[in-house]
């Protein structure tokens, strides 16, 4: 199938609606367009290059966990919820209890992720672990009666009240087990030369365009762009998310894919996305040159600590994962009691290391500032 000559889909009349029925994508593809040879090019080697970045710093995955905060937050804010990143590295019990119920979507998204990363050294990438992902994603928040873990079977739409006033009503749920197994097969075709970006590209489009979820496809659908990266061997660290551009473009990212339902523009879409690819592998280079060079000079500041040396890089390690804490946590962390916890806590806020974030005089939270501020760029 050439990307000139695509034909998105077609309407199929329902009871009272039109529903859209994407055509299936597991076949060949080809383009004429010169310019997504050039991206494809420019995106390759700038994944590659944030790749090898995961090879060479020491402890990566205390930082991926970090990469993952981030796109669960940023994912979650393109649905809605309110939580930033200094919240999101919060307990529960640090926040106001009106932002609780957005902080536990982030939380579980967290989860969703990490779990299916471990679960993917053992399995392929398949819509029975895109099923166990969206069963995590929705435990205890707003859709956990949407048939969590399962394929919908019924109607759904995106925007709008109803059917009747929809901004687009997605394939009807009869076509939903078909369509998805076809785009599985599409994931692990041998068959069919395509490049992986590319492969990757059409499967997003066509996995929000199938929406097989009733609740939490936006999220699903934007992990599953790691999950193939990483099955595929593009990436050995879940280290690119491109919610961050998509959210900071969302006007044009639903536009992109709208364009291809509506007007075939599938061209248009691939474009986007390699871009998306260029600009998010670049920006992820870049954080882990900063983290690098935070990390250097902190150990520089913490080798004069004497004998707290030890305590204050396991904390740190511990920050790397989670930048924030209180003292009774650092306390049963590092096997101290609360007093000396509490001294090497002021140790590193005197020093700079680290900022009071709620000005009490008791139950405090120390923050890793310098740290958290290179992913809330």
């Amino acid at each position: 199938m050439k990307f000139e000559e695509f034909i998105s889909g077609e309407w199929r009349q329902q009871y009272q609606y039109k529903s859209f029925l994407p055509v299936t994508v597991n076949r060949e593809w080809c383009w004429e367009s010169p310019q997504i040879n050039t991206l494809l090019e420019k995106a390759s080697r700038t994944l590659a290059e944030l790749d090898s970045f995961t090879q060479i710093v020491p402890d990566v995955d205390l930082f991926i966990q970090m990469h993952i905060t981030k796109e669960a937050n940023k994912s979650s804010r393109i649905e809605g919820t309110q939580t930033e990143m200094d919240e999101a590295v919060l307990d529960i019990e640090q926040l106001a209890p009106e932002k609780r119920n957005d902080w536990v979507e982030v939380q579980n998204y967290i989860q969703a992720i990490n779990e299916a990363i471990a679960e993917m050294e053992r399995l392929p990438l398949s819509n029975r672990l895109l099923k166990h992902t969206h069963e995590i994603l929705m435990q205890g928040v707003r859709g956990e009666h949407k048939s969590p873990g399962e394929f919908r079977i019924s109607q759904n739409w995106i925007g709008g009240s109803s059917l009747q006033d929809a901004a687009f009503i997605p394939p009807h749920q009869d076509s939903v087990t078909e369509l998805m197994s076809d785009l599985e097969l599409f994931w692990h075709n041998e068959q069919v030369n395509v490049p992986e970006l590319i492969r990757i590209a059409i499967s997003h489009y066509q996995f929000e365009t199938i929406h097989p979820f009733l609740d939490g496809n936006g999220r699903i659908g934007r992990l599953l762009i790691t999950l193939f990266l990483v099955d595929k061997g593009l990436l050995r660290k879940p280290s690119l998310y491109l919610s961050d551009f998509f959210e900071r473009n969302r006007g044009s990212y639903y536009d992109a894919l709208t364009r291809v339902r509506e007007s075939n523009d599938l061209l248009h879409w691939v474009k986007f996305f390699l871009s998306a690819v260029i600009e998010t592998a670049g920006s992820g280079k870049e954080t882990f040159r900063a983290i690098l060079a935070l990390r250097q000079e902190v150990d520089g500041i913490i080798l004069g600590y004497g004998k707290r040396a030890k305590n204050a890089q396991l904390l740190l390690k511990h920050l790397y994962r989670r930048p924030a804490i209180m003292a009774n946590d650092a306390a049963s962390l590092l096997g101290v009691s609360h007093q000396a916890a509490s001294a090497l806590l002021k140790k590193m806020l005197d020093d700079g290391l680290l900022v009071e974030f709620t000005g009490y005089k008791r139950n405090r939270v120390f923050v890793f500032e310098r740290y958290l501020a290179l992913f809330n760029h």
